[in-house]
């Protein structure tokens, strides 16, 4: 008796086994981006063991001095490994964990709820869809993105897949008259050095240069008998620069000759 019971219990297994494969192999719904909404869950827990050199990198065209509000940005996923089959789930999340904006899927994707997954099996691993900023400022959001790098037998517990993670961090643009910090910037473009005019009310604040793929490039605390900041040693280019005193914040952009 004892055996017909286990032999049941394993042909309710394989049928239940291959919807739950079926339906990753298009996405799954719930919480796997590894973000700290998500409580760090990937797909990793069946997604494993495997060594496809997987690594993933997000980039969008949200500008690094950050997003406005109720705005169309391009979100890109980008897998690079030696499997042929790819899935990923991706959510966008504030300070708060709370899930922010929303998304419209692109080719191979689909939108599941507050998150976007794939739609089918990719073999390049890509992705390209839009995220729509939140109307109204919800602070910075960052995007995590999980992928399965997968061995394309449609078996997902046989320790040969691999899931790997990324994020990256965009600030709000939407700034209270309140906390807007006003100064002046010359020369621009420069060489050498450059000046940094404080309101009248601002004694000292700090300045960070950040290039354009959002990397710090240069830091100094200024005040108003110490103005000038050295950028000789900068590479040519565009950089935001980003002024803070207090609780005010101040940006302008500026072209290192």
């Amino acid at each position: 008796m004892k055996k017909n019971y286990i032999f049941k219990f394993l042909l309710l297994a394989i049928p239940v086994s291959a919807f739950l494969l079926m339906s990753s192999s298009g996405g799954r719904s719930d919480g796997r981006s590894g973000s700290p909404g998500d409580g760090g869950n990937t797909c990793a827990s069946c997604h494993n063991g495997g060594d496809f050199n997987a690594s993933v990198d997000i980039s969008t065209n949200i500008p690094v001095t950050g997003y406005e509000l109720n705005t169309d940005y391009t979100i890109t996923v980008n897998t690079t490994s030696s499997s042929s089959t790819h899935g990923f789930q991706l959510v966008a999340e504030n300070a708060s964990d709370t899930k922010i904006g929303s998304f419209s899927s692109g080719n191979g994707s689909k939108v599941s709820g507050d998150r976007i997954t794939h739609s089918s099996p990719s073999s390049s691993g890509d992705w390209s869809f839009t995220w729509k900023s939140p109307t109204t400022d919800l602070g910075r959001v960052t995007f995590y993105t999980a992928v399965n790098a997968a061995n394309g037998n449609g078996n997902a517990f046989d320790g040969a897949d691999q899931t790997v993670t990324a994020s990256t961090t965009f600030s709000s643009l939407s700034i209270s008259e309140a906390k807007r910090l006003d100064f002046d910037l010359f020369p621009n473009p420069a060489t050498e050095n450059i000046n940094i005019q404080l309101p009248s009310s601002v004694e000292k604040a700090s300045v960070a240069l950040y290039d354009y793929l959002g990397r710090l490039a240069l830091s100094k605390n200024i005040s108003n008998t110490d103005t000038k900041i050295d950028v000789n040693n900068l590479s040519k280019g565009v950089y935001i620069l980003k002024v803070i005193a207090g609780n005010k914040i101040g940006s302008q952009k500026f072209i290192k000759n």
